[in-house]
């Protein structure tokens, strides 16, 4: 049976309906693929580091600032390790950073006495790839962020001992992109931001690197790091930023 000109133009609408609803979704369709992939990134980080921080309630604010080559001189451990992974539209990520530091001097010019930090935090997140092109990709994701930072003061060789250790969970959103710079090149950007009051007052992380394929399973990046914190609980503040430059190895699998 003919349709009617009424059914005939209902017909065009909900096919231009469907059409404008898959158009954002045209280039997933080249992001499909059997099973999981993914990648570990062990990398350096030639962080400075400064900010601000009171102990407690009415104590003194107290500024520190140290260059990189400060940092490395005191450092007295240090490991970073990323990771990747995808199934489809599905991602996964995860990035560890661990660095331990001390400093040997004088309290009041006469009494020796050693400062250690340690910090570890550690990023969980999960998502889904919004966008994609020929030459790009954009992941959404949110997850959580934990915080591990322990200061310690030791004086007369260790016979008086003084610590503070705090631990911190936030909750994170963030955006990842990946972008084709030619056969071998492309560029990473990833940021993110949380906090929100729930751990800390807030919390975010800014990564750029240039990526260099060696071979299907090998990658080379090196680009800049930036990671920060804003802690406020009672009367403890800490206020602190962690920045430089980064190289990484990629192994893909």
């Amino acid at each position: 049976m003919p349709r009617t000109p009424s059914e005939s133009a209902r017909a065009r609408r909900l096919v231009a309906i469907a059409a404008a609803l898959t158009l954002p979704l045209t280039g997933l369709a080249q992001t499909t693929d059997a099973g999981w992939t993914g990648q570990v990134t062990p990398y350096v980080w030639a962080t400075g580091i400064g900010g601000t921080i009171t102990p407690y309630a009415g104590a003194r604010t107290m500024s520190f600032s140290k260059s990189i080559s400060q940092t490395m001189k005191d450092a007295d451990a240090a490991f970073f390790l990323s990771g990747y992974a995808r199934k489809d539209r599905v991602v996964l990520l995860g990035d560890l950073s661990y660095s331990s530091s001390s400093k040997e001097g004088t309290v009041g010019g006469y009494v020796p006495g050693t400062a250690r930090v340690r910090q570890r935090s550690l990023t969980l997140a999960a998502g889904y790839r919004a966008w994609a092109g020929e030459n790009y990709h954009v992941d959404l994701l949110g997850g959580v962020r934990s915080w591990k930072i322990e200061g310690s003061v030791g004086l007369l060789n260790g016979l008086l001992q003084a610590s503070q250790r705090e631990s911190i969970f936030d909750p994170i959103l963030a955006l990842r992109a990946n972008l084709s710079l030619g056969p071998r090149w492309s560029a990473i950007a990833y940021a993110d931001v949380g906090g929100f009051g729930v751990g800390s007052h807030a919390t975010s992380q800014l990564l750029l690197t240039a990526n260099y394929q060696v071979n299907d399973q090998l990658y080379f990046s090196a680009g800049y790091r930036r990671l920060a914190l804003d802690y406020r609980r009672g009367g403890t503040r800490l206020d602190v930023v962690m920045a430089g430059p980064v190289l990484g190895a990629t192994w893909r699998f």
